[in-house]
Protein backbone atom coordinates (compact mmCIF):
# COMPACT_ATOMS: atom_id res chain seq x y z
CA UNK A 1 0.00 0.00 0.00
CA UNK A 2 1.05 3.30 -0.94
CA UNK A 3 0.55 6.91 0.48
CA UNK A 4 1.16 9.86 -1.77
CA UNK A 5 2.77 13.12 -0.77
CA UNK A 6 4.31 16.03 -1.58
CA UNK A 7 7.80 14.72 -0.73
CA UNK A 8 7.85 11.49 -1.30
CA UNK A 9 5.80 7.94 -1.70
CA UNK A 10 5.47 6.14 1.23
CA UNK A 11 5.31 2.25 1.40
CA UNK A 12 4.17 0.01 4.15
CA UNK A 13 4.19 -3.35 2.94
CA UNK A 14 3.12 -5.26 5.98
CA UNK A 15 0.47 -2.29 7.42
CA UNK A 16 -2.35 -4.09 6.33
CA UNK A 17 -3.40 -7.39 4.68
CA UNK A 18 -5.39 -6.65 1.29
CA UNK A 19 -8.98 -8.73 1.28
CA UNK A 20 -10.55 -7.84 -1.95
CA UNK A 21 -13.84 -9.88 -1.15
CA UNK A 22 -13.72 -8.16 2.64
CA UNK A 23 -13.66 -4.99 0.99
CA UNK A 24 -16.29 -5.99 -1.42
CA UNK A 25 -18.87 -6.98 1.46
CA UNK A 26 -17.86 -3.74 3.36
CA UNK A 27 -18.35 -1.64 0.92
CA UNK A 28 -22.34 -3.24 0.02
CA UNK A 29 -22.60 -2.90 3.80
CA UNK A 30 -21.68 0.55 3.64
CA UNK A 31 -24.19 1.44 0.46
CA UNK A 32 -26.84 -0.33 2.18
CA UNK A 33 -26.51 1.19 5.86
CA UNK A 34 -25.99 4.89 4.56
CA UNK A 35 -29.54 4.33 2.68
CA UNK A 36 -31.28 3.11 5.71
CA UNK A 37 -29.83 6.25 8.05
CA UNK A 38 -30.65 8.72 5.48
CA UNK A 39 -33.88 7.53 5.67
CA UNK A 40 -34.44 6.77 9.23
CA UNK A 41 -33.00 10.58 10.23
CA UNK A 42 -34.59 12.40 7.45
CA UNK A 43 -37.36 13.78 9.50
CA UNK A 44 -34.45 14.94 11.67
CA UNK A 45 -32.31 16.22 9.29
CA UNK A 46 -34.92 18.47 8.11
CA UNK A 47 -36.15 19.53 10.99
CA UNK A 48 -32.19 20.92 11.74
CA UNK A 49 -31.60 21.98 8.33
CA UNK A 50 -34.22 24.19 8.94
CA UNK A 51 -33.44 25.32 12.45
CA UNK A 52 -29.94 26.17 11.06
CA UNK A 53 -31.73 28.44 8.59
CA UNK A 54 -33.74 29.78 11.33
CA UNK A 55 -30.44 31.14 13.22
CA UNK A 56 -28.61 32.65 10.35
CA UNK A 57 -30.79 32.80 7.16
CA UNK A 58 -27.60 33.83 4.78
CA UNK A 59 -25.72 30.91 6.01
CA UNK A 60 -25.12 27.94 4.44
CA UNK A 61 -27.14 24.48 5.99
CA UNK A 62 -24.67 22.28 4.71
CA UNK A 63 -20.59 23.04 5.56
CA UNK A 64 -17.98 21.76 2.76
CA UNK A 65 -14.91 21.19 3.72
CA UNK A 66 -11.51 19.52 1.86
CA UNK A 67 -10.08 16.35 4.10
CA UNK A 68 -7.63 13.79 3.57
CA UNK A 69 -8.76 9.93 3.05
CA UNK A 70 -7.50 7.15 1.97
CA UNK A 71 -4.02 6.95 0.77
CA UNK A 72 -3.34 11.61 1.32
CA UNK A 73 -6.55 11.24 -1.91
CA UNK A 74 -8.35 14.91 -0.95
CA UNK A 75 -12.10 15.20 -0.85
CA UNK A 76 -14.87 17.60 0.22
CA UNK A 77 -16.63 15.91 3.41
CA UNK A 78 -20.13 17.59 4.43
CA UNK A 79 -21.43 18.60 7.90
CA UNK A 80 -24.34 20.40 9.06
CA UNK A 81 -23.48 24.06 9.57
CA UNK A 82 -22.51 23.76 13.79
CA UNK A 83 -20.33 27.22 13.51
CA UNK A 84 -20.50 30.86 12.79
CA UNK A 85 -19.50 31.47 9.25
CA UNK A 86 -16.05 33.04 9.98
CA UNK A 87 -15.24 29.60 11.90
CA UNK A 88 -12.06 29.38 9.75
CA UNK A 89 -10.48 32.76 9.79
CA UNK A 90 -10.74 32.94 14.02
CA UNK A 91 -9.32 29.44 14.81
CA UNK A 92 -5.65 30.72 14.94
CA UNK A 93 -6.84 32.92 17.97
CA UNK A 94 -8.14 29.60 19.53
CA UNK A 95 -5.31 27.27 18.98
CA UNK A 96 -3.33 27.82 21.94
CA UNK A 97 -6.67 27.03 24.07
CA UNK A 98 -6.27 22.91 22.28
CA UNK A 99 -7.48 20.70 24.83
CA UNK A 100 -6.47 17.64 22.69
CA UNK A 101 -2.70 16.93 22.55
CA UNK A 102 -1.21 15.78 19.34
CA UNK A 103 -2.29 17.24 15.52
CA UNK A 104 -6.07 17.74 16.05
CA UNK A 105 -7.61 21.00 17.62
CA UNK A 106 -10.72 20.12 20.12
CA UNK A 107 -12.29 22.99 22.23
CA UNK A 108 -15.09 22.44 24.57
CA UNK A 109 -16.51 25.58 24.95
CA UNK A 110 -15.68 26.74 21.40
CA UNK A 111 -16.76 30.32 20.77
CA UNK A 112 -17.42 29.63 17.11
CA UNK A 113 -20.33 26.98 17.79
CA UNK A 114 -23.72 29.01 17.25
CA UNK A 115 -26.52 27.83 19.49
CA UNK A 116 -27.89 24.90 17.09
CA UNK A 117 -24.48 23.85 16.74
CA UNK A 118 -23.81 23.25 20.43
CA UNK A 119 -26.71 20.81 19.97
CA UNK A 120 -26.50 19.32 17.15
CA UNK A 121 -22.39 18.63 17.92
CA UNK A 122 -23.18 16.99 21.33
CA UNK A 123 -25.92 14.32 19.52
CA UNK A 124 -23.33 14.03 15.95
CA UNK A 125 -26.01 15.18 14.06
CA UNK A 126 -23.84 17.66 12.59
CA UNK A 127 -22.32 14.62 11.39
CA UNK A 128 -25.18 13.00 9.27
CA UNK A 129 -24.33 14.46 5.24
CA UNK A 130 -21.31 12.31 6.00
CA UNK A 131 -23.67 9.35 4.70
CA UNK A 132 -23.47 11.26 1.46
CA UNK A 133 -19.73 10.72 1.41
CA UNK A 134 -20.49 7.18 2.12
CA UNK A 135 -22.58 6.90 -0.82
CA UNK A 136 -20.41 8.25 -2.95
CA UNK A 137 -16.90 6.50 -2.27
CA UNK A 138 -14.78 8.74 -0.32
CA UNK A 139 -16.30 7.72 3.06
CA UNK A 140 -17.03 4.13 4.75
CA UNK A 141 -19.48 4.46 7.74
CA UNK A 142 -16.63 2.60 10.13
CA UNK A 143 -13.00 3.97 10.03
CA UNK A 144 -10.52 6.70 10.92
CA UNK A 145 -11.32 10.09 10.86
CA UNK A 146 -10.60 12.42 7.89
CA UNK A 147 -7.71 14.81 9.03
CA UNK A 148 -7.52 18.29 7.72
CA UNK A 149 -4.50 18.87 5.48
CA UNK A 150 -2.95 21.28 7.96
CA UNK A 151 -3.01 17.94 10.56
CA UNK A 152 -2.02 15.44 7.62
CA UNK A 153 1.12 17.91 6.81
CA UNK A 154 2.53 17.22 10.35
CA UNK A 155 1.77 13.38 10.70
CA UNK A 156 4.69 11.10 10.84
CA UNK A 157 5.20 8.58 8.60
CA UNK A 158 3.84 6.29 10.83
CA UNK A 159 0.59 9.09 12.06
CA UNK A 160 0.12 8.39 7.79
CA UNK A 161 -0.43 4.39 8.44
CA UNK A 162 -4.31 5.45 9.69
CA UNK A 163 -5.31 6.61 6.04
CA UNK A 164 -4.74 3.14 4.51
CA UNK A 165 -8.50 2.53 4.68
CA UNK A 166 -11.52 4.61 3.69
CA UNK A 167 -12.09 7.29 6.33
CA UNK A 168 -15.20 6.74 8.32
CA UNK A 169 -18.10 8.12 9.88
CA UNK A 170 -17.51 6.62 13.45
CA UNK A 171 -14.37 4.19 14.22
CA UNK A 172 -12.99 2.14 17.27
CA UNK A 173 -11.17 5.48 19.21
CA UNK A 174 -15.04 7.31 18.64
CA UNK A 175 -16.80 4.52 20.93
CA UNK A 176 -13.57 3.98 23.37
CA UNK A 177 -13.38 7.29 24.85
CA UNK A 178 -13.65 9.87 21.83
CA UNK A 179 -12.12 13.59 23.95
CA UNK A 180 -11.08 11.67 26.40
CA UNK A 181 -8.35 9.87 24.46
CA UNK A 182 -4.84 11.35 23.65
CA UNK A 183 -3.91 11.82 19.54
CA UNK A 184 -1.38 8.68 20.06
CA UNK A 185 -4.37 6.97 22.09
CA UNK A 186 -6.50 7.38 18.69
CA UNK A 187 -3.63 6.35 16.45
CA UNK A 188 -3.13 3.24 18.34
CA UNK A 189 -6.93 2.86 18.11
CA UNK A 190 -6.91 3.70 14.32
CA UNK A 191 -4.18 1.41 13.63
CA UNK A 192 -5.96 -1.89 15.77
CA UNK A 193 -9.24 -1.01 13.96
CA UNK A 194 -7.13 -1.57 10.30
CA UNK A 195 -5.60 -4.92 11.68
CA UNK A 196 -8.61 -6.44 12.40
CA UNK A 197 -10.99 -4.93 9.79
CA UNK A 198 -13.94 -6.68 8.96
CA UNK A 199 -17.47 -6.98 8.56
CA UNK A 200 -18.09 -7.79 12.13
CA UNK A 201 -16.37 -5.87 13.42
CA UNK A 202 -17.33 -2.76 11.69
CA UNK A 203 -21.10 -4.03 12.58
CA UNK A 204 -20.12 -3.76 15.88
CA UNK A 205 -18.96 -0.39 15.29
CA UNK A 206 -21.61 1.31 14.18
CA UNK A 207 -24.40 -0.61 16.32
CA UNK A 208 -22.53 1.05 19.85
CA UNK A 209 -22.45 4.02 17.71
CA UNK A 210 -25.91 4.25 16.96
CA UNK A 211 -26.75 2.65 20.89
CA UNK A 212 -24.64 6.25 22.24
CA UNK A 213 -26.45 8.75 20.03
CA UNK A 214 -29.90 6.90 20.60
CA UNK A 215 -29.89 5.85 24.02
CA UNK A 216 -27.37 7.89 26.15
CA UNK A 217 -26.92 11.05 23.27
CA UNK A 218 -23.53 11.25 23.42
CA UNK A 219 -22.92 11.30 19.78
CA UNK A 220 -20.07 9.86 17.69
Amino acid sequence: MYINTDEKTIHFPHAIKKNTGNDGVIRTVDILAALFALILFSPVMLVVAFLIKLEDPKAPVIFRQERIGQGGKKFFMYKFRSMYTDAEERLSELLAQNEVEGHMFKMKNDPRVTKIGKLIRKLSIDEFPQFVNVLNGDMSMVGPRPPLEREYNNYSNHDKKRLLVKPGCTGLWQVSGRNTLSFEEMIALDLEYIEKRNIFLNIKIMLLTFKEITVFGKGM
